[in-house]
């Protein structure tokens, strides 16, 4: 099956255009999602309530905006939606295997792409539509040097490291167990078996199905430290006066939180060969939606600049619009595509379950 969802690493969001791209709403469209006045939305970004509120104030249509973790929110989406049950009108959500094999296979989630939105959205991004990108990056803490401590993700496994890396707990987030899912490929086992042998000059002695597998193992029993949020591990890793240098894969966006947090944190972009990973975030109506025109003024209002506002505000968030800038201090998508692991959902639907059991396995021993 082909990679519906693989990047475009030519791709760049350091667009800036004027505002004119894209048409306004309709008017037909705005006038009946007045009339139905209201519109419900699960979302696994709590910046959704800022959106809603700035919604509200454009449209004067209610909103009913729910923040769930992914695997709840597929899970209610499920049920609902299976028994007919009123509940969202669109959901933006992540973890795009169980998504697509849960609830996009199934037709409990539709797909809509606003027309003003069909010539500006790159085709790639439209079915299922994306959101945005989020990127998690491997980041030190730079209080005693700002020079990157690593070059090859093969030194995480060595003696030298072990007991100071920090990760989120793959069971307590999909995208995290995406990852090293996306590991197991033939493309990154590939690219890891290759960066052992540029690291040690030697090929690498494989005690398990490939070179994805092996790095997972080895990786996990250096004494890697699972965390339960991405927040704490950020704290965790930049707090300053720690006797030895440490890191952690977490989300680049909590960069943000440096100066105010005062941490040393400073990320990692030139690691082989991947710095990180990247995953996307949907934006889908539900087959029983109740208010579906307020539910479509919604998603095309989120898909412009002045609805992904919460978003863009920050380092670490990229709308699948072009049009709509990055943070002024952050990389384009085109820097980072080529740098980190992406996502392959038919992949991931088909593999996932053996690779959780594979880390269960190693976690517990």
């Amino acid at each position: 099956m082909h990679r519906t969802f693989k990047l475009l690493t030519a791709l760049t969001l350091l667009v800036l255009v004027g505002p004119g791209l894209w048409a306004e709403p309709s008017a037909d469209l705005v006038a009946a999602a007045k009339k139905e006045g209201k519109v419900v939305v699960y979302s696994i970004t709590s910046r959704i309530a800022n959106a809603a509120t700035a919604f509200e104030k454009k449209y004067g249509i209610k909103v009913e905006a729910y923040n769930l973790k992914d695997g709840e929110l597929i899970e209610k989406v499920s049920r609902e939606v299976g028994g007919n049950i009123a509940g969202a009108d669109f959901v933006i959500s992540q973890d795009s295997g169980r998504v697509y094999g849960q609830l996009i296979s199934t037709g409990y989630l539709v797909n809509y792409v606003p027309d003003s939105m069909k010539s500006v959205i790159p085709a790639k991004y439209q079915n299922p539509l994306v959101f945005q990108y989020i990127n998690k990056v491997f980041i030190f803490n730079s209080e005693k040097t700002a020079k990157p401590v690593i070059k090859n993700v093969w030194e995480l496994t060595e003696p030298k490291w072990k007991g100071l890396v920090q990760f989120k707990d793959p069971k307590l987030e999909g995208v995290n167990q995406n990852f090293l899912t996306m590991l197991t490929s033939p493309e990154w086992s590939a690219k890891l078996d290759k960066a052992y042998q540029d690291l040690y000059g030697k090929k690498l002695a494989l005690t398990t199905k490939n070179a994805g597998y092996e790095w997972i193992k080895r990786f996990f029993q250096n004494g890697l430290i699972l965390g339960n949020s991405d927040t704490t591990i950020s704290e965790n890793v930049g707090i300053k006066g720690q006797p030895a240098t440490v890191m952690g894969l977490f989300v680049y966006s909590k960069t943000r939180y440096d100066e105010k947090k005062n941490l040393a944190l400073t990320p990692m972009t030139e690691v082989e060969p991947f710095s990180g990973f990247l995953y996307p975030a949907f934006l889908s109506m539900t087959k029983n939606a109740k208010n579906k025109n307020a539910a479509k003024l919604f998603i095309e209002y989120l898909l412009t600049a002045e609805g992904f506002a919460p978003w863009s505000k920050d380092v670490g968030a990229y709308s699948s619009n072009p049009s709509v800038p990055i943070d002024k201090d952050d990389h384009p998508m085109s820097f980072w595509a080529p740098k980190l692991v992406d996502e392959d959902p038919a992949y991931l639907f088909q593999n996932r379950a053996d690779v959780e059991e594979f880390v269960n396995t190693i976690s517990s021993n």
